[in-house]
């Protein structure tokens, strides 16, 4: 091939086709990395998370004697109260109060294990005597220990028994935080982007406004929990630790996602359907009302149920406003002292016990799977009613 104006071709177009293949290898090597670390996250995460679906139970011979009314650890064989948990053995003088006529009586029954029991029958580093290791291993030879489903993860709330800890509390503060954050940031969110992108005038104060909304879906969420300290607790005197107070605090954080969201949403609607609706004597607010935000839903939804995921994730915020307390119970009400799940699993996570570092892997399980579920919900209606122009 000839040269123009001194320049070798077929070297140039080597190097070209060098280059190309250079960038392709790194784009696949670096896809590939991130790939490998996230199936490594999910395989350590699992394996340590999925044990703590399964709690040790022992079938135990529970003595209701007179004796027992006063002291409680007498009900049980010295060796084998060490190996039940607390929360059982505290049990036994409320239950001979509620019902008289187990005093005198014997009862075998299946109980919760205490927390070394659990991790001993897991395989994992516990602090159980030989002589009580040596009792389990009988009891698992006589069909009288087992593991069984954990039910109470589900059901109970926090506890500083590990064998006891659950996601309940937890979980239902979450739904409280997310639906006052929906509630709030849903529909401010909209009629503000509404108004920027269709009757907001061009002019200095619009474009300051505009520029605004970015920088604060860009700064760092702990702002937001000095903010929600600020405004509704000190000034407004919302009761701290409150799902009410998180759910208004998050809703401060989600408002430039929905806003941006529906900007891009509303932006993508065609002008000739507005200047359609127009000429056949539509109002301004009739033509958004009655065909930009039904057209536009979708993508509403999308960034609004994207910008609700991101919230349920946040930690630094509501640990500002006081959302890391310890709660074993659910809250009744938006006003009742609530967690929510990446506070427990951040509480869990900085207890030294073994078996609450299972919980924390397991709570994160939890977390994944419905962050995961609200994703793809949202890419399911983006899929599902995205409409092409």
């Amino acid at each position: 091939m000839a040269s123009l104006f001194g320049i070798d071709e077929k070297k140039l177009l080597r190097k070209r086709r060098a280059a190309e293949k250079r960038f392709r290898l790194c784009a696949i090597s670096a896809l590939f990395l991130a790939g490998a670390f996230l199936v490594f996250f999910l395989f350590d995460i699992t394996m340590k998370g999925y044990p703590a679906f399964q709690q040790a139970e022992l079938l135990v011979t529970v003595n209701y004697t007179a004796e027992a009314h006063d002291n409680p650890y007498a009900a049980m064989d010295p060796d084998t109260v060490q190996v039940v948990s607390r929360s059982f053995t505290r049990l036994i003088p409320s239950m001979m109060a509620e019902n008289s006529r187990l005093i005198g009586t014997s009862q075998e029954l299946w109980v919760l294990a205490s927390a070394d029991t659990d991790q001993y029958m897991k395989g994992n580093p516990n602090r159980l005597r030989p002589r009580h290791q040596t009792l389990v291993d009988t009891m698992r030879q006589e069909g009288k220990a087992r593991l069984a489903f954990n039910w109470g993860f589900f059901e109970s709330g926090d506890s500083k028994l590990p064998e006891l800890a659950g996601i309940r509390a937890a979980a239902i503060g979450s739904l409280y935080v997310l639906l006052i954050t929906l509630a709030i940031s849903f529909p401010v969110g909209v009629m503000c982007a509404v108004y920027l992108e269709e009757f907001a005038p061009d002019n200095r104060l619009t474009q300051i406004i505009e520029v605004n909304i970015n920088n604060l879906a860009a700064i760092p969420s702990i702002l937001y929990g000095l903010l929600g300290l600020a405004i509704f607790i000190n000034f407004m005197g919302v009761a701290r630790s409150s799902a009410l107070v998180g759910g208004l605090t998050l809703s401060l954080m989600t408002l430039p996602a929905i806003i941006i969201s529906t900007r891009a949403a509303i932006r993508s609607i065609p002008p000739s359907i507005r200047e359609a609706a127009l000429a056949l004597g539509a109002t301004p607010l009739q033509v958004v009302w009655h065909h930009v935000l039904p057209l536009s839903l979708p993508g509403i939804l999308t960034g609004t149920i994207i910008g609700l995921a991101r919230a349920m994730g946040e930690t630094a915020p509501l640990l500002i406003v006081g959302m890391m307390a310890y709660i074993p119970e659910a809250p009744e009400n938006f006003s009742s002292a609530a967690t929510v799940l990446p506070a427990q699993i951040f509480t869990w996570a900085s207890d030294s016990q073994r078996a609450f570092s299972e919980r924390t892997a397991a709570g994160i399980m939890v977390l994944l799977v419905l962050l995961l579920g609200m994703n793809a919900t949202a890419i399911w209606l983006r899929n599902k009613y995205e409409r092409k122009w």
